[in-house]
């Protein structure tokens, strides 16, 4: 069995990290280059970078901010935020990137996912499902979490992986910063109906929130954002209450 892992989030918009709640209402949360460094020296096991405005403004990822990152950090290094083309993934490779997240392109146009796990590999492909709960049923959202589909989250997890994702970042927009908890049922349900790794986000609070989304669902990682960027627990803290608590945890 695969050891879980922890994974900083860095949300990015204007060069700055930033966080919010359910995606809006965003507030500075520092300067990003300086938290990758102090997430690798805590011994992260991974780190995502979201440019989340990149979608909305029609532009592309912010290649010179990713590369001073990666020269920063030791660490496996996941880019996502305005991809919608393989050059775009060349570019951000060249720039660092160990693997790119993609997300409302390739709903626009799922061949995308074939396309780039062909041309770099599944293992280099994250598909990012923002997940809202509407009327009882859980959804996918596009542009930063802004838009509603009515594309069910677990249908578009089933077909990412048949296109040829490598694993799936999946957040409840729900929960996005609200410090509730993780969404136990869309993860669990997501973790159920694919054979690829699932990274659980959205709503992590305390390090409970970690042992609960790892004992009761599949995920094989746990992603969060404020509990980190504001100090509420260090990553070396969180791994010794992990192991404390039996969860097989990277050291």
């Amino acid at each position: 069995m695969l050891k879980k892992r922890i994974i900083p989030c860095l949300d990015i918009k204007d060069g700055r990290t930033v966080k919010g709640i359910s995606f809006v209402n965003l507030r500075d949360a520092g300067d990003p280059v300086e938290l990758a460094r102090a997430y690798a020296e805590q011994s992260a096991d991974e780190l995502v970078f979201l440019d989340i405005s990149a979608t909305d403004e029609r532009r592309k990822t912010l290649a010179p901010l990713v590369k001073k990152i990666a020269e920063a950090i030791n660490i496996p290094f996941t880019v996502g935020g305005g991809i919608t083309t393989r050059e775009d993934v060349s570019m951000l490779i060249r720039s660092g990137a160990d693997k790119v997240s993609v997300n409302t392109a390739a709903i626009l146009n799922p061949p995308l996912i074939a396309e780039l796990a062909d041309e770099y590999g599944s293992q280099c492909v994250v598909v990012a499902i923002d997940a809202k709960l509407v009327d009882g049923t859980w959804v996918v959202c596009t542009h930063g979490g802004k838009r509603v589909t009515t594309l069910p989250a677990i249908t578009w997890a089933r077909e990412s992986e048949r296109l040829g994702a490598g694993e799936i970042l999946l957040t409840s927009v729900n929960r996005d910063g609200s410090g509730e908890g993780f969404s136990l049922d869309i993860t669990s349900a997501v973790c159920n109906c694919v054979n690829i790794p699932v990274i659980a986000s959205g709503g992590a609070g305390s390090p409970e929130h970690f042992r609960e989304v790892f004992a009761e669902t599949g995920c094989t990682a746990a992603l969060a954002a404020t509990l980190f960027h504001y100090g509420i627990i260090k990553i070396p803290e969180l791994k010794k209450y992990l192991l404390h608590n039996n969860i097989d945890i990277r050291c």
